[in-house]
């Protein structure tokens, strides 16, 4: 299989920069809705008279729709292009947030989240559709990044800001308010955001897709070491600082640390601000140097696995510097994340990238899902222990890092046989001692 590159505008123009605004903006609302529980986590709870195992359903539910329609989303997006699916998804975001205004009991309220859900997952992958199609390919990690960081100014707002509103307005006019103003962004999408540049070829009319085809294009991107080697990579890196922003930071600090509502979510805003200012500077570094993508990702997974170490080894309760100082590690793991949407756009022809990007993003979310539901029930088995509860996170770290490394393996092998076939490679690459041999059986085939 010839290793795929991908064609891009020459130079990305100031109508550029607004489009990709615009449509970031609606990614920053979509952050905000989904990370939204990490403070009004205890609040729902009460709210709705449930447990920590049934709390952590609310995000368990929101993050498994969101990363089971990563995948159809990809397709949506290649099809009928990033405008129309963005317009969709803000329509979803709305009325979820509305009905989670208005909810009294349990059932409605997961409704509301798995609607919230549904909205969240059109947003990201037509953001990063619209990159790939409005700027040239040397800007789009720096472009990935940007748009994780105004992501995260969406994450900040749900730190202390919704606290605060939490504990004045309350309820039901914070997040009534916050749906209203969702639904105003719609027009933002419909009179700015374009699918492609002026006088580039439109986005083709969508035509009717046998199930078949459509799972051979899902199936074609999978196969890809490129894209295999970027689930694994957002796999791995994203989901602990989610499974603690989302969900389990506050209570960790509140319930298990002793920590007042204020201090911890004071100490949840490091996860934003660390990824706010690592994100751009990771993104402009990778722009320069697209060779230091895996090293960097490497040296991440190994500072967690010592941050979890000393946080779940420490005796009695942790120095509010040591939390801070893990915390701004982690905080770097959604930076990290997005090097695994620049080898999707790398490994794979623009018609595919917004699949391709898809199956990426499944990756981290599925991880989350995953962490969030066995830390929950963890909790509830163990009476409370998140010592216990958060040696899951560690688990994961390990188990993602070992697929990464194998699929690290294998996609540098598909870039050496490209090499010495004489095709064109995004990155050009040295051989190391532990490089598999360089043949020609298809990388892309081999079963993960």
């Amino acid at each position: 299989m010839p290793l795929s590159m991908t064609s891009t505008p020459a130079r990305a123009t100031r109508r550029s920069w607004l489009i990709w605004f615009a449509a970031a903006s609606v990614y920053l609302l979509a952050v905000f809705h989904r990370t939204s529980f990490g403070v009004a986590g205890i609040e729902a709870a009460d709210r709705f008279g449930v447990g920590a195992a049934a709390l952590g359903s609310f995000t368990v539910l929101q993050i498994g729709i969101y990363a089971a329609m990563q995948i159809p989303t990809g397709v949506l997006v290649d099809r009928f292009g990033p405008r129309a699916v963005l317009t969709v998804s803000l329509f979803f975001l709305s009325i979820g947030q509305v009905l989670l205004a208005v909810a009294q009991v349990y059932w409605v309220g997961l409704l509301a989240r798995g609607v919230l859900g549904v909205g969240d997952a059109m947003t990201f992958v037509s953001v990063l559709r619209l990159a790939a199609n409005h700027f040239p390919a040397r800007r789009y990690t720096l472009v990935t990044a940007l748009t994780g960081a105004l992501g995260f100014l969406g994450n900040l707002a749900a730190t202390v800001p919704l606290t605060l509103l939490l504990a004045g307005p309350g309820w039901l006019p914070t997040f009534l308010t916050a749906g209203l103003v969702t639904g105003v962004f719609l027009l933002a999408v419909r009179f700015i955001v374009r699918d492609t540049p002026p006088g580039a070829e439109p986005v083709p009319a969508p035509r009717p897709a046998a199930p078949r085809e459509i799972g051979r294009q899902i199936a074609t991107a999978w196969r890809v070491p490129g894209t295999r080697l970027g689930f694994w990579t957002h796999f791995s890196t994203m989901f602990a600082p989610a499974t603690m922003g989302l969900l389990w930071g506050m209570p960790f600090l509140v319930q298990g640390q002793g920590r007042s509502a204020t201090v911890a979510s004071s100490l949840l805003m490091v996860f934003v601000i660390g990824a706010l200012l690592g994100g751009p500077a990771l993104g402009a570094f990778i722009g320069r140097k697209p060779e230091a993508r895996m090293p960097l990702v490497i040296s991440y997974l190994s500072a967690a696995g010592v941050v979890w170490a000393v946080l779940l080894s420490w005796p009695g309760q942790i120095p509010l510097g040591v939390l801070f100082a893990g915390f701004a590690v982690l905080s770097l793991g959604g930076p990290a994340s997005t090097i695994g949407f620049a080898l999707a756009r790398d490994y794979n022809p623009l018609p595919r990238v917004g699949t391709a990007t898809g199956v990426v993003n499944v990756g981290g979310f599925t991880a989350t899902t995953i962490a969030v539901l066995l830390v929950g029930l963890l909790l509830q088995f163990s009476g409370g222990n998140f010592r216990i509860a958060l040696l899951v996170i560690v688990g994961m770290l390990l188990f993602g890092a070992w697929r990464m490394a194998v699929w690290y393996r294998r996609a540098r092998a598909a870039v050496f046989v490209a090499q010495a076939r004489g095709e064109a490679v995004p990155v050009q690459l040295r051989r190391r001692a532990w490089d598999a041999p360089v043949r020609e059986p298809a990388y892309a085939t081999s079963a993960a």
